[in-house]
């Protein structure tokens, strides 16, 4: 399974405490998958890359405020689902500053919030690749996580 974390962004984040963070969790997860930090000028060439990359099943998740919350637990068994289910790549999608378009929205097989407060794009990436480190840690019984839900 691959993991691809993708944001819209229109500058690089390279360098900052946040990319340092995805970079951070990042080796931590590809202790269990593959990971892939990737930028998109648009939302159109974030759609037809994550459309084109790989091979297999892929699951298209973008990060809404109004998409399902989930707990830490939650978050891990829809991820070990995933996994069990066949899905090569999963695509976790950060989208442009004024929200994904309603064709996006409808192209996607979960719509995610991390919570009703909006955060930088970086801030939200970093977030996501910590979850998505602690999913696996649950998934694999690692003390990481500790139940704290």
């Amino acid at each position: 399974m691959e993991i691809r974390l993708a944001t819209v962004r229109s500058r690089s984040a390279k360098g900052s405490p946040a990319d340092a963070l995805v970079q951070e969790y990042g080796g931590r997860i590809a202790h269990s998958a593959g990971f892939a930090p990737v930028s998109y000028a648009t939302e159109e060439k974030l759609l037809a890359g994550e459309a084109a990359a790989g091979r297999g099943r892929r699951v298209l998740v973008l990060l809404d405020s109004r998409g399902k919350a989930m707990s830490s637990d939650a978050f891990a068994t829809w991820l070990r689902r995933q996994r069990e289910d066949g899905a090569a790549i999963l695509a976790f999608c950060i989208g442009p500053p004024d929200g994904w378009s309603d064709a996006a929205r409808n192209r996607a097989d979960l719509l995610l919030s991390l919570g009703p407060m909006t955060l930088p794009h970086q801030l939200a990436a970093a977030v996501l690749a910590e979850q998505i480190y602690r999913a696996f840690t649950i998934i694999e019984g690692h003390p990481y996580h500790l139940g704290h839900g």
